[in-house]
């Protein structure tokens, strides 16, 4: 499937919109549920997290031009040439677009699903059998779940909560019913997200038969408003989404935790910056509740389908059809590294990498809960980002406390929608007495590390592991990371420093190994890539490799251009936003991008560079992102293993081989043309018997 490219998406065809391309990843997200090569499933849970990646984008994204148009900006220069006003259209406009698509894309699902003797049933085609459950369930289950707002005759609509869906209900009152004014009374249904979304009922025979909780609800509608004489009734669905970014109170007299837990609160009142509704629903009581609403111009207003918040496909049911959904892989075990002897004694001799999820992330839960265990262990410092709900992690750090070592935790309490979850574990882990440090004011810290201190025949030694990704059980089972275990004393050292600098900030550590932002990380890739410039004219091999979540920070994008036009070969691997335009001649004629979207989210950053063929290899938990650079911490972190070296080369080669599953990003297609698949491998089951084969040998 073709996505058109956008308009104004390149500037003088220098850049492509940040905002602008970010829509283009999504849609390249959608591909996936289009794609029939997916199993039908699978499908339809990347229809789930394309609308649950659409809701954070307007809540960020979206919410941020917003201000700028508000405040009366253009925003022109730091937008990419196009105006904010202008942007807050274009992407209206797309998004419009997408969710047509979107919207046929389900339908031909259902169409499949049809085939394979599921049925997704709306309150009409309900039998009398099916009726029965129905009714039962809603008042065992649903009834007592449910928010139901009068809104006919209030003089003040209530607020809306972000992101969740509404039925907007409409009825037309009896000519005998003389209680309102109106000849119209209108209701307000929040669906209850306490429930599942999809209610399994009874199958019959082969048959099995799903109805969404909306149409439950549709179908018990008398039961909720049989106090009514009404003529008829109408229900249609209806979302706010808000304005995410946190307003943290400036009161010295409260606690960095006090402050966080009341803008997250607060969060849930903010600005209003879409609002979706069912396309089919009747003018006028779309007009009464945009009115009762202060749905204003510069909000993004979008007809969609009869049902919203389809994120929740994300959870849709399995039925017991294996057959419909990816083919499922056990997490290895990294070769030559044991989950049953001690990790500290196989890390004192080498280095270890672990590339999740191929390889079991029990590795990191397990040497956690060896260092609480060790009594040689004297102290933890980790950094955590976002945890699991449950989490292991957590776990292990209380549980070394109570055994006597000294723990710090370094937790970003403003972790995007993580913000909550960080900080219930941090108040636990502050009761079980853990450390607990807050940052470096004006900077969040996104580095994933730990340092584990051990004595050692009366001697300190340092263990570390530091990855690309979350210390997140949960996610370790969905994203592609990368993890090193090491003991050597250098990067062990320098990983110290980034602990000392969060307790005292205002000294500016030196590094001769590690890059860390936001001191070192943008100057540090200039030289990187200058070197390669240099080898290049001087005849010598040269070349860029980099597997990124995003680049969009200009400077570093003139950078590769830079040295595109002195000849150096860039290939780069780009999941998500791309502001570079390659293959555009003069200027990155020598840059080729490719974007992968498969089963598992692509997360590591990997960097590397030819260095007249003695590759620098760096994995980093830093994106060519301005704020990734300049504004927060992190690191990246050099490999010295040769083997380790060689496996990354070998991985980023597998991810980039002409018969994967990518997209070419060009400056032509815009993210939009897929290689053929011909019935290819993806590269990421390629990846697992990569590992699978360094198992056997």
């Amino acid at each position: 499937m073709a996505v058109e490219l956008i308009k104004n998406s390149i500037t003088e065809n220098t850049y492509f919109n940040r905002e602008l391309s970010w829509l283009q990843f999504n849609a390249r997200v959608l591909q996936e549920a289009g794609d029939k090569t997916v199993p039908l499933l699978e499908r339809l849970r990347f229809l789930g997290i394309f609308s649950n990646n659409l809701d954070e984008f307007f809540k960020v994204r979206y919410a941020t031009i917003k201000r700028i148009v508000d405040a009366g900006k253009g925003g022109r220069s730091a937008l990419g040439g196009i105006s904010a006003k202008e942007l807050l259209e274009e992407i209206t406009q797309t998004v419009i677009d997408q969710q047509a698509t979107s919207l046929r894309i389900l339908s031909k699902i259902r169409r499949e699903l049809q085939k394979e003797n599921i049925f997704i049933i709306n309150e009409t085609e309900v039998t009398a059998k099916q009726g029965a459950f129905i009714s039962d369930y809603f008042i065992r289950k649903v009834s007592p779940a449910l928010v139901t707002i009068m809104i006919g005759e209030l003089e003040k609509f209530p607020s809306l909560k972000d992101s969740a869906a509404y039925l907007a209900v409409k009825m037309v009152m009896s000519k005998d019913d003389h209680t309102f004014e109106s000849k119209n009374n209108y209701a307000l249904i929040e669906i209850p997200k306490v429930i599942e979304r999809f209610v399994v009922l009874p199958p019959n025979g082969d048959r099995q038969y799903i109805i969404i909780l909306d149409d439950l609800i549709r179908h018990c509608l008398h039961n909720i408003f049989s106090i009514f004489k009404y003529e008829s009734i109408s229900a249609h669905m209806i979302k706010i989404t808000r304005d995410a970014e946190l307003d943290i109170d400036s009161d010295l007299s409260k606690s960095f935790i006090d402050k966080i837990s009341k803008s997250v609160k607060d969060r849930s009142t903010g600005d209003p910056v879409r609002f979706v509704y069912d396309k089919n629903i009747e003018p006028t009581t779309l007009k009464f509740l945009m009115d009762k609403m202060g749905i204003d111009t510069t909000d993004s207003v979008i007809p969609g389908g009869r049902y919203h918040n389809r994120r929740d496909y994300m959870d849709f049911p399995s039925l017991g059809r294996n057959d419909l959904l990816y083919e499922k892989i056990t997490p290895l075990h990294i070769a030559g590294l044991s989950l049953q002897g001690s990790l500290f004694d196989k890390i004192s001799e080498k280095d270890y990498m672990l590339h999740a999820p191929y390889q079991t992330f029990s590795y990191v839960v397990k040497f956690l809960r060896e260092a609480a265990l060790d009594p040689h262990v004297r102290s933890i410092k980790i950094t955590i980002y976002r945890l699991a709900q449950v989490s292991h992690i957590a776990s292990s750090l209380i549980n070394a406390v109570k055994n006597g070592k000294t723990v710090t935790v370094q937790i970003e309490l403003q972790a995007r929608f993580d913000e909550e979850a960080n900080i219930g574990y941090a108040e636990q882990m502050q009761s079980e007495g853990v450390r607990l440090i807050f940052g470096v004011k004006g900077l969040k810290v996104h580095c994933k590390a730990c340092l584990i201190e051990r004595v050692e025949k009366d001697k300190l030694k340092r263990y570390a592991f530091i990855s690309t990704g979350n210390f997140n059980e949960s996610t370790a089972r969905l994203y592609t990371d990368y993890t090193l275990f090491t003991s050597n004393p250098s990067i062990c050292k320098e990983i110290n420093k980034v602990f000392d600098f969060f307790e005292v900030n205002y000294k500016i550590k030196k590094y001769r190994h590690l890059i860390v932002s936001p001191h070192y990380t943008r100057n540090a890739l200039y030289n990187l890539i200058e070197t390669e410039i240099k080898n290049k004219k001087l005849g010598l091999p040269s070349g860029i490799k980099l597997k990124l979540n995003s680049l969009s920070d200009y400077k570093m994008i003139d950078k590769l251009y830079d040295a595109s036009r002195a000849g150096v070969p860039i290939r780069l691997i780009v999941r998500g936003i791309c502001c570079l335009v390659p293959g555009v001649k003069g200027m990155s004629e020598n840059i080729q991008v490719i974007s992968i979207v498969d089963k598992f989210l692509e997360h590591p950053r990997l960097f590397i560079f030819e260095n007249n063929k003695d590759p620098k290899v760096y994995i980093s938990s830093a994106d060519f992102m301005g704020r990734n650079l300049d504004n927060r911490v992190e690191i990246t972190c050099p490999i010295y293993d040769e083997g380790i070296r060689a496996e990354l080369l070998d991985t980023f080669e597998i991810c980039w081989s002409d018969n994967v599953k990518a997209r070419i990003i060009s400056a032509k297609q815009d993210n939009a043309y897929r290689k053929p698949n011909n019935g290819a491998v993806r590269s990421q089951f390629k990846l697992y018997e990569y590992y699978q084969n360094k198992l056997k040998q």
